[in-house]
């Protein structure tokens, strides 16, 4: 693939009646014409800043334009209440960001890849499901299986955390504030994510100066246990290939393995690093080179 410097351009789109923000990585120096581009979505409660630069320079060095957003509710995106993080909601985002991409002058619509990270790793199996029309799909470390991540959790968080989502819920019914639970904390403590790494992997994402609330509506632990979006991965008919964290705490390796090896045309990658390492260093290093091989060899770069 050409390899080349990107633009980076703010741009935004609307889902539903809200903004959502996003940047617009074009490459230079490829050949005119219409060019495949890859949408990335960050995780729980993460935004576009946390990480998500680094993958997008990679896929526009090679030649494809990548366009990397923040969902609603989130960050510099619109929508209230702020930090409520709603799976059909976000789901929405990405049919969406879909859409305005198709609508970009300079793309091939029919070359439009998504990449997912952690809990944008399962919206990306069960979105590309949906659409039926998307032309590849990344899915790393991915949350396939809310029961499994539950599970992994442990039964003191996940007592504390549903007390809190209960307090939410009657606060939503009042028409309150929303009752917010921390995206990470310690092990044993009410958050989404306890896991030994989970605070410090989570925190080394936010980049100095950023103003970034790590917390969100709680009400979402009461719909998070039932959201299995590796069911419908033997529904996916594209390329999708799976970048599966071995030693990973929060999304479950085996359980993301399993629903894997059911998609008829998925490919696997294993890495024998944690839910957080792929993000920087050589996890990420090893991980985007194979992303990039694979988007190129089947976006017809």
């Amino acid at each position: 693939m050409a390899a080349g410097a990107a633009q980076r351009l703010e741009v935004s789109f609307r889902s539903d009646d809200v903004d959502c923000r996003a940047w617009l990585f074009e490459p230079a120096g490829t050949p005119s014409g219409d060019r495949p581009l890859v949408i990335l979505g960050h995780g729980l409660g993460a935004t576009r800043e946390l990480g998500l630069a680094p993958f997008a320079e990679r896929f526009a060095a090679g030649g494809i334009t990548a366009l990397a957003f923040t969902y609603r509710h989130f960050g510099d995106s619109a929508g209230l209440p702020r930090q409520l993080l709603d799976i059909e909601r976000q789901l929405t985002d990405w049919a969406s960001a879909l859409r305005y991409a198709r609508s970009l002058p300079g793309v091939d619509p029919a070359r439009i890849a998504i990449w997912g990270s952690s809990f944008g790793g399962g919206h990306v199996i069960e979105t590309a499901a949906r659409d039926g029309r998307v032309a590849a799909v990344v899915s790393q470390c991915p949350f396939t299986d809310g029961p499994a991540s539950v599970r992994a959790a442990g039964p003191r968080a996940v007592a504390l955390s549903t007390a809190l989502a209960l307090r939410d819920e009657l606060s939503r019914v009042r028409g309150a504030p929303p009752v917010r639970v921390p995206l990470v904390g310690p092990p044993g403590s009410a958050a989404l994510m306890t896991a030994p790494d989970a605070e410090p992997g989570y925190r080394a994402l936010i980049p100095p100066g950023l103003e970034f609330d790590d917390s969100v509506a709680a009400r979402i632990l009461l719909h998070i246990g039932l959201y299995r979006p590796g069911r419908s991965a033997a529904k996916i008919t594209c390329p999708i290939l799976f970048c599966i964290c071995e030693r990973d705490s929060v999304a479950p390796a085996a359980t993301a393995l399993r629903y894997a090896e059911q998609a008829p045309r998925s490919e696997i990658k294993r890495y024998p690093i944690g839910h957080f390492d792929i993000y920087a260093g050589s996890g990420f290093e090893v991980a985007v080179a194979d992303q990039v091989d694979f988007l190129g060899r089947h976006l017809g770069v």
